[in-house]
């Protein structure tokens, strides 16, 4: 081969150097996954060239991401870690449930046996901590009542797990900074844990909105409520344990949604709340509306509320309109138009698409749908919206 001159010369031999370096360590992997015989096959093929070497590092590094599947460990095995999350991660294709923390003796035998948990994977919440040492758990899933999010986020991430919160992100704006700041300072990855955000009805709502199919957005209507049932010793009525009512709960989807159809961050808000039972919501919000104002000159109303329903989301625009109405429920959702589409998709597990979508962001750098700072401009509008409130007034939002 002749080359122009001795700096290309230089040049290629560090290249060839390079890829030859790179090449054995690609060995090394293949011939983990390879027989002998086939792998002795395959590497007199490969040393053939390093143009086919030059291509393997690459190949390599998606094999390993593509096979590999992170370890997860649910904190808190209540309804939702219970019902929806543990058999989503029976679906999932790139994490799965290796590891669980409970407060309740009895629930250790029966997730072990249910989902195969080794004793070794099974902390409390006393020995958490110990979860820095398991090699077999990547994230941890906090699943807590809302005033434990930040205790257990900032744990998790100070033992090197990556984190999911759970949504509300904290009860306060300061706890969801100190969230960020402990991932930030660990390394780690955080979500908060929207499962919304990944799922395909949510997404052509942005594309509708980003698009602008039916011109800019000028009105828009988010309502996410149902009605909690006589439960009143659960933790969403003690305010200690959740921080609010049922803004903190239903209420963060209907401002989500009020977000993505509007396509902007509101600028200021106005909000009311109601009660039917002021003796049993004596200490949390029953039922709050809110206006939310943004900069395009968009008004989006807002409803939630724990003892009534609500599950739409409406957006009027300048060429027409088009509606979730199943909105924010576990699905399966559904949409329409006014041009009378249907707006239809297969229905997926959305916490496993959520669970999924956070598993490829640390594996392959894939978009984080739903970063730490979500929940903290979420929890900023929320304090917002309990400031107006108790102001009686129109309160300006900082975002």
């Amino acid at each position: 081969m002749n080359f122009k001159n001795s700096t290309n010369t230089s040049i290629e031999n560090k290249h060839n150097k390079s890829v030859a370096i790179t090449f054995i360590q690609c060995i090394d992997f293949m011939s983990n996954q390879l027989n002998r015989r086939s792998f002795n096959k395959q590497i007199i093929k490969g040393i053939g060239g390093l143009t086919i070497a030059s291509s393997l590092p690459m190949a390599c590094a998606m094999a390993k991401n593509e096979d590999r599947k992170l370890g997860v460990a649910l904190v808190g095995l209540g309804y939702y870690s219970q019902g929806l999350l543990a058999p989503a991660l029976q679906e999932t294709k790139h994490c799965k449930l290796t590891a669980i923390v409970t407060g309740t003796k009895a629930k250790e035998e029966v997730w072990s046996k249910q989902y195969d948990i080794p004793k070794r994977n099974i902390y409390n919440y006393e020995n958490f901590d110990d979860i820095a040492d398991n090699k077999e758990v990547d994230i941890v899933y906090v699943v807590l009542p809302n005033s434990m999010h930040a205790d257990f986020s900032i744990r998790a991430a100070k033992a090197g797990k990556h984190v999911i919160c759970e949504k509300p992100m904290a009860v306060s704006v300061e706890e969801c900074d100190s969230i960020i700041s402990a991932c930030k300072q660990a390394n780690v990855k955080l979500s908060v844990g929207y499962r919304l955000q990944s799922e395909p009805y949510t997404q052509e709502v942005k594309r509708l909105i980003r698009e602008e199919t039916f011109g800019k957005p000028r009105y828009v209507s988010a309502e996410a409520a149902y009605v909690s049932g006589n439960n009143w010793e659960q933790w969403r009525f003690n305010k200690k344990l959740s921080g609010g009512g049922a803004l903190m709960n239903m209420g963060v989807y209907a401002i989500q949604g009020a977000i993505y159809g509007v396509g902007e961050n509101p600028i200021a808000v106005t909000a009311q709340e109601f009660s039917t039972m002021p003796q049993k919501y004596k200490d949390t919000d029953e039922t709050i509306t809110a206006q939310l104002e943004f900069p395009g000159g968009t008004v989006a109303n807002i409803f939630t509320s724990h003892h009534a329903k609500g599950d739409r989301l409406y957006v009027s625009a300048e060429k027409g309109w088009f509606e979730l109405d199943k909105a924010f429920s576990y699905g399966p959702l559904h949409g329409r138009t006014s041009e009378g589409k249907e707006i239809v998709f297969p229905h997926t597990s959305q916490q496993a698409l959520q669970m999924d979508d956070f598993a490829s962001h640390i594996l392959n750098g894939t978009e984080n749908k739903a970063p730490g700072k979500m929940g903290l401009r979420d929890m900023k509008i929320v304090e917002a919206i309990y400031q107006s409130i108790a102001k009686k007034k129109r309160v300006a939002i900082n975002l």
